[in-house]
């Protein structure tokens, strides 16, 4: 394959990849065709009947928004929804103008009532997607009819606008612009493999260039939009109706979640790759790993058929059987039509053509501020709208000393700042973007000003594509759009004759007003912290991941009806993406946030837990759980699951404790590959509760602490010889570790005075955990009973190796 091939392949997955399933160009394409035919058609009718200019301006620039903003709330594929949707437009934006008629002619009147209909347009919100247009076509109704100073006369023909731009544009939705969830299925999928070759590519990368930790962030960042596009699949195989002869939904979910797993053993082998393996080993791995990202699998194939004879036991074998997974993934992937969705239930639904935002994690966060405080008590969307409410006053307040014209620049960037955001660290973000957009944009919207002025095609051109890359990068960068709105700005002011330079930095000025208050009102009235909002996702996290642990305990235990794992894996998948969208603002430095190694680490420890959970769900699945009696460390991590999420309500490092005795019942990880997982989420989860890795040294001992001793007896009272006691502190940290005698005899030396747990474990009895006392200058008397468990099978009775080696 030549180089020219390579670079098409190479533009092809950035193509694919940087847009799964062409949502976002689905999205601009149909928002500029929506407002370009919308403001034509408006355009011919008001000709057609003989409107005055005023009047034909008027009602272009009434269809251009409704056309608009109806081309985002039609974006489903139901016709009926459609219909109901749109018939509301000409209510929503009737309400607003009528409002807005009525008190035009009383300043201050109209002013008070502008931050009603700022807090009502919020405040519908919940009532869900359709609402949030008609709030918004309220407020809009509302400022065109108030700050045109329309009158009553006018308000038919306005409504007339608006009910033709909407009959058009609900056209429009059901013919030219209607989506096809199937082929956005299909496009997705191709989107996920192109992302999937972008992560064997940075993963090549990191074979030839040896260990970076930015090329490593690199990969990770790879890998988290490779589970995004999982998350889309996932969402839109529940969009596509029945086709036959197509494979269930689950099967697509299965071999996407197959696909996603081969990825992230690629990455793991390749991190696990030293300067002390094989030189030409790696270098074979590297080649293949190029042949994968240049899409030539077939020769990929036999490769990786080749390293896997002669790599033996290095680490470059893992790198040959990722490789060689992912492609049976994909040869059987090849042989799946497109489900209906029957009775799947999608862990993630599309919202307006995307996954949902960080509001839809932040809903159930407690806000900052005193328990004094009547708004904490308020649901999410109240309190957003009393935020928009308040911004929206001090906007109109300050930016009428600045112009008492143009002040309504200031309001439009107060109200935005809280629309798709959630938290405090979210509007800041916002609102610098909008500045910063606005600043760059106001040299380009002047040069291009100049430039096309006098030429009506060349302006609506501008106008046209502007709308168009404005809506298409959205979703990269807020800042993208404002700088394109600016341009559009810029060459509407020139239509109208009102273009100057003062005039575009007049707005530049009332937009960092704006901005400045609704980042000032996000911080001071009941703000919703970041860091809040990242600790109550990854409590919905480590919730999942313990229903999916006592899940997988049943299945261990060979229980009927045990409900699909695939599926909570999903659940568990969607809750890291909302983690990881949530504690971007931490990531990326705010003046308040900082410690952005601290929370990548602890993105990392989430993403890492989620890929053992893969595993674990994966060997299940294949009907290798193994030994029944994992179903006890199984069920004890579900415990300290429950335990991380809920702090507080049990003793954490008794319950690691357990786990630690559990597992140590069993021998070598490499017999079972359940228990393989079961002790890496163990290390995890033991690391996410105390921030320490287990098996870390504790602290010095201090002179004088007396001996813990007693002795080990069964439930009958019998002595109990070698069994193994561990006392750990309150860190989780192994301080001591004894054997019992033959009378069942122990001493155990506390390095300090101080609370422990102390762990037994015995062949053939349930392993127990007790808190003990260490006290200053004498001796603690402690007696163990333990109870016989379940018989357990041949394998699980060989001799273990030492388990403190095999797990830290």
């Amino acid at each position: 394959m030549g180089r020219a091939s390579t670079a098409m392949h190479r533009i092809r997955d950035k193509a694919r990849g940087s847009d799964p399933g062409l949502t976002r160009l689905w999205s601009a394409v149909s928002a500029a065709v929506a407002m370009t035919t919308g403001l034509a058609v408006e355009y011919v009718f008001a000709t057609l009947t003989g409107a005055a200019p005023q009047a034909t301006l008027v009602a272009v620039l009434l269809g251009a928004i409704t056309a608009m903003m109806g081309s985002m709330a039609l974006s489903g594929t139901g016709v009926w929804p459609k219909v109901r949707t749109a018939a509301l437009f000409p209510v929503a934006m009737g309400l607003g103008m009528a409002l807005g008629i009525a008190v035009a002619p009383h300043t201050d009147l109209m002013l008070a009532v502008f931050v009603v209909v700022m807090f009502t347009a919020v405040f519908v919100r919940r009532f869900g997607v359709p609402f949030f247009f008609y709030g918004f076509m309220v407020w809009m109704g509302y400022f065109f009819a108030a700050f045109l100073h329309a009158t009553l006369g006018g308000l038919p023909a306005m409504l007339l606008a608006v009910v033709i731009a909407t009959v058009w544009v609900l056209l429009l939705s059901l013919t030219v612009l209607r989506g096809n969830p199937a082929r956005t299925l299909a496009r997705t999928r191709r989107a996920f493999g192109a992302r999937a070759r972008a992560v064997v590519r940075l993963c090549a990368t990191l074979l030839e260039a040896g260990p970076d930790e930015r090329l490593t962030r690199r990969i990770h960042a790879a890998q988290a939009r490779l589970a995004e596009s999982a998350l889309m699949i996932e969402a839109w195989s529940a969009e596509v109706p029945v086709l036959p002869g197509a494979v269930p939904a689950a099967s697509i979910r299965r071999t996407t979640m197959d696909a996603q797993l081969a990825i992230d053993l690629l990455v793991t082998a390749c991190a696990q790759l030293g300067p002390g393996d094989a030189p030409d080993l790696v270098t074979r791995a590297a080649h293949l790993l190029d042949l994968f990202a240049r899409n030539d699998y077939a020769t990929a194939g036999r490769t990786a058929e080749a390293l896997l004879a002669q790599a033996g036991g290095s680490p470059v074998r893992l790198v040959a059987v990722a490789v060689t997974d992912y492609l049976g993934v994909v040869r059987r992937a090849g042989q799946d039509g497109f489900a209906g969705t029957g009775d799947f239930e999608p862990a993630v639904s599309i919202a307006l053509g995307a996954l949902p935002g960080s509001a839809a994690a932040a809903g159930d966060v407690e806000p900052r501020g005193g328990a004094w405080n009547p708004l904490r008590r308020l649901d999410f969307t109240t309190r957003q709208a009393v935020q928009v409410a308040v911004a929206g006053g001090l906007a109109i307040v300050l930016g009428r000393l600045l112009s008492e014209q143009r002040y309504y620049w200031a309001v439009i960037a107060a109200f935005v700042a809280f629309t798709g955001t959630a938290t405090r660290s979210e509007v800041f973000l916002k609102s610098v973007n909008r500045v910063a957009g606005t600043l760059v944009g106001l040299g380009a919207g002047i040069g291009l000003a100049h430039l096309t002025a006098g030429h009506p095609a060349a302006v609506l051109a501008v106008i046209v594509g502007s709308m168009f890359c404005g809506f298409y990068l959205q979703r990269l960068s807020y800042a993208y759009m404002i700088f394109f709105v600016t341009i559009m700005v810029s060459q509407l002011y020139s239509v109208l004759n009102e273009f100057s330079t003062g005039l575009l930095v007049l707005r530049l000025e009332e937009t960092a007003i704006g901005a400045a208050v609704g980042v000032g009102v996000g911080l001071v009235l009941t703000p919703l912290s970041t860091r809040d909002t990242v600790r109550t996702t990854h409590r919905a996290l480590t919730r999942t991941l313990s229903e999916l642990l006592t899940a997988a305990a049943d299945r261990i235990e060979g229980h009927a009806g045990v409900p699909d794992l695939d599926a909570r894996v999903r659940v568990l998948d969607n809750d890291l993406r909302q983690l990881r969208l949530v504690a971007a603002p931490l990531v990326a430095a705010v003046p308040w946030g900082g410690g952005s190694r601290t929370t990548r680490h602890r993105l990392t420890l989430a993403a890492t837990l989620v890929q053992h959970t893969h595993r674990l769900v994966a060997v299940l699945r294949r009907g290798r759980a193994g030994d029944r009696s994992l179903a006890v460390p199984a069920r004890a991590l579900a415990d300290v699951a429950t335990a991380v999420a809920d702090p507080g309500e049990a003793d954490l490092t008794a319950l690691l404790g357990l786990v630690e005795a559990a597992l140590a019942q069993h021998c070598s990880p490499a017999d079972e590959p359940v228990l393989v997982e079961l002790i890496h989420l163990r290390r995890l989860l033991h690391e996410i509760a105390t921030g320490d890795e287990p098996g870390l040294l504790p602290e010095p001992a201090v002179p004088g602490v007396g001996a813990i001793t007693g002795r080990v007896h069964d439930a009958a009272g019998a002595p109990l010889a070698e069994a193994t006691l561990t006392l750990v502190d309150a860190h989780g940290r192994q301080t001591a570790r004894a054997t019992s005698a033959a009378d069942g005899g122990f001493t155990l030396q506390a390095p300090r005075a101080g609370s422990y747990v102390l762990i037994t474990a015995a062949a053939r009895h349930r392993p127990a955990a007790t808190t003990v006392p260490a006290r200053h200058g004498r001796n603690v008397v402690q007696d163990i009973w333990l109870t016989a468990a379940r018989p357990q099978t041949a394998s699980a009775r060989r001799q273990c190796h030492r388990h403190d080696v095999r797990l830290h």
